[in-house]
């Protein structure tokens, strides 16, 4: 072996850092679900794929939902009018029972007058088309400007009505407000997803001049739902405050018809767990399955399964990557017993969705 360079590793820069586990820990192979599952948080369609199906081969899909336990997919990708339609036909219609599309809104519409009646009108033509569901997504509150150029947040007097309408309509309202705590924080060496941001520097929301703060938007999620309490929501991403289990704690104890969904946010929960796990014993009915990986892939399910069945320690949250995307370190898993997996992986979501 040959003598150190110790001068040089003084100096090496933290992005060639990629250190090895030494750790001697259990591994569980979770192949398939205990229980069927209900991934209620993809993407299928053309809105984040440039134009393109996110899925090019549907068949090669079902073979991977089949093999994992996956019953059903929910499809957050439907957007509005012909783009609605072509992601039914494609996924609803073709595979009964094995999809159920979302749509969304243009909320730009707020710009024009009568903003509010055309997104009604929207949310109307699309429940008539078929969608299942609502996905608001983080534009609402960070980039949508009315025709004054104000930021248009989600406790909006405008929007209000719009979302306690998807309820009217019987449509599930999955709202992804705000982002990572870390991305409203100031870019400096003590941000803890600075090699996220500098990978994804739209991502970053820290300017005040720009942007309201994280607990601004957090505040007008818990506004929005508190006035709408007709409207089933779900919570993306560990209820929008996966760092934060006491906000996300109150809004579900002040709202019954809140619910959320852990897509996205394995990082977060995972170095946690026994705090989240205190969460899912507290509300065992209000919280669901689902990954936001795209495209799908047997191994990420598997990771999901591991993550809320096994008891295992210390593992890497996305071992293809040689940094972790979402902070430097490993999660640990929950060990949910029967009860608790059945509730998370489908009864709840099916709850939600109006399927029982």
């Amino acid at each position: 072996m040959e003598t150190p360079d110790w001068t040089a590793l003084a100096d090496l820069p933290l992005r060639a850092w990629a250190p090895r586990s030494q750790l001697s820990a259990k591994v569980t192979a979770v192949p398939r679900a205990r229980v069927p599952a209900i991934d209620i948080h993809n993407h299928l369609g053309r809105w984040l794929s440039d134009g393109e199906w996110m899925i090019e081969d549907v068949d090669a899909l079902l073979a991977v939902m089949d093999g994992r336990g996956v019953e059903t997919i929910v499809n957050l990708d439907g957007m509005w009018g012909d783009e609605l339609e072509a992601n039914l036909d494609r996924y609803d219609r073709a595979h009964p029972g094995r999809f159920l599309t979302f749509c969304q809104l243009d909320w730009t519409l707020l710009a024009q007058e009568d903003g509010e009646g055309l997104l009604r009108e929207s949310l109307d033509d699309s429940a008539e088309r078929g969608a299942r569901g609502l996905k608001v997504w983080k534009n609402l509150g960070l980039t949508v400007r009315d025709s004054s150029g104000s930021l248009v947040l989600p406790d909006d007097e405008r929007v209000v009505p719009v979302l306690a309408h998807a309820g009217e309509l019987g449509l599930p309202v999955l709202i992804h407000v705000a982002d990572p705590k870390a991305f409203f924080e100031p870019l400096d060496e003590h941000n803890e997803r600075l090699d996220e941001l500098i990978q994804e520097k739209d991502w970053w929301f820290g300017d005040p001049s720009r942007h309201p703060t994280f607990d601004r938007l957090l505040d007008a999620l818990a506004t929005l739902v508190i006035a709408t309490p007709g409207t089933r929501y779900i919570g993306a991403h560990g209820g929008c405050a996966a760092e934060d289990l006491d906000r996300v704690e109150s809004l579900l104890a002040a709202a019954p018809h809140f619910t959320i969904d852990i897509a996205g946010r394995l990082a977060e929960l995972g170095r946690q767990p026994r705090r989240f796990r205190e969460l899912i014993e507290r509300f065992p009915d209000r919280v669901l399955f689902g990954t936001d990986i795209y495209p799908i892939t047997s191994e990420q399910y598997e990771l999901h399964f591991r993550f809320l069945e096994s008891d295992d320690e210390s593992f890497e949250y996305a071992p293809e990557s040689p940094i972790p995307p979402q902070g430097r370190w490993t999660v640990s898993a929950l060990d949910l017993p029967l009860q608790h997996l059945t509730a998370i992986y489908r009864d709840n979501a099916r709850r939600v969705l109006g399927l029982s």
